[in-house]
């Protein structure tokens, strides 16, 4: 074999094993708003708590993006954007002759005031990893912004990556005072817990 053919086959395998390298690293995945969602679990507290009903408050994604980094996930990022008038109560746990009414308090000017704030954004600041690719767990911290307000919080999330098809699915807690919302009571007796449980299935695609 010559020298110049040797040379290209020693550069061709090099190619070639440098190929799934290059392959792997960041990818950039959409989210599907249509099959993402979260949930909000409204609680109940108070001296006559028993009297009042819990709200299960369902959140649809508008649009999203994440870049994910399986070999470097501290690399990776998310950003979430949640159209703040489309949230709905579901009616789970309560008389559906009390939904409208709830519905329209919660979008109204006493609690998320949709109309002057009508986007709720998350956008992550920071990202620690368990496990290995196709699934991991991650701790992802970043800042909500609600009602004009930011705050920094911090979800558990388990990450899986089927070919280009990225699921994630996780939970965190926020409290609404902290966002500058008052926690809505009847008659000073019963009211909605400050705290609320947030869960939440992202469904994306890569672009």
């Amino acid at each position: 074999m010559s020298h110049r053919r040797a040379s290209g086959v020693l550069i061709l395998t090099g190619l070639l094993a440098a190929a799934p390298l290059r392959a792997a690293g960041p990818r950039t995945f959409t989210v599907d708003a249509e099959r993402s969602r979260a949930v909000i679990d409204v609680g109940k507290s108070g001296a006559f708590s028993f009297a009042g009903h819990t709200h299960e408050v369902e959140a649809p994604l508008k649009d999203g993006v994440v870049h994910l980094d399986p070999d470097a996930p501290a690399k990776s990022d998310v950003k979430l954007t949640f159209n703040a008038a489309a949230l709905r109560v579901t009616g789970k746990g309560e008389s559906q002759s009390d939904v409208p009414k709830v519905q329209e308090t919660m979008l109204g000017d006493q609690v998320l005031d949709a109309k002057q704030f009508p986007t709720i954004v998350f956008e992550s600041t920071a990202v620690t990893a368990k496990g290995s690719s196709p699934t991991l767990d991650l701790t992802i911290a970043g800042r909500m912004t609600i009602h004009g307000v930011t705050k920094p919080v911090t979800a558990q999330v388990s990450v899986k990556v089927d070919g280009a098809s990225l699921t994630a699915t996780g939970k965190f807690t926020i409290k609404q005072t902290e966002f500058g919302i008052k926690p809505v009571s009847v008659g000073g007796v019963v009211k909605v817990k400050d705290e609320l449980a947030i869960s939440f299935t992202i469904a994306a695609r890569e672009r």
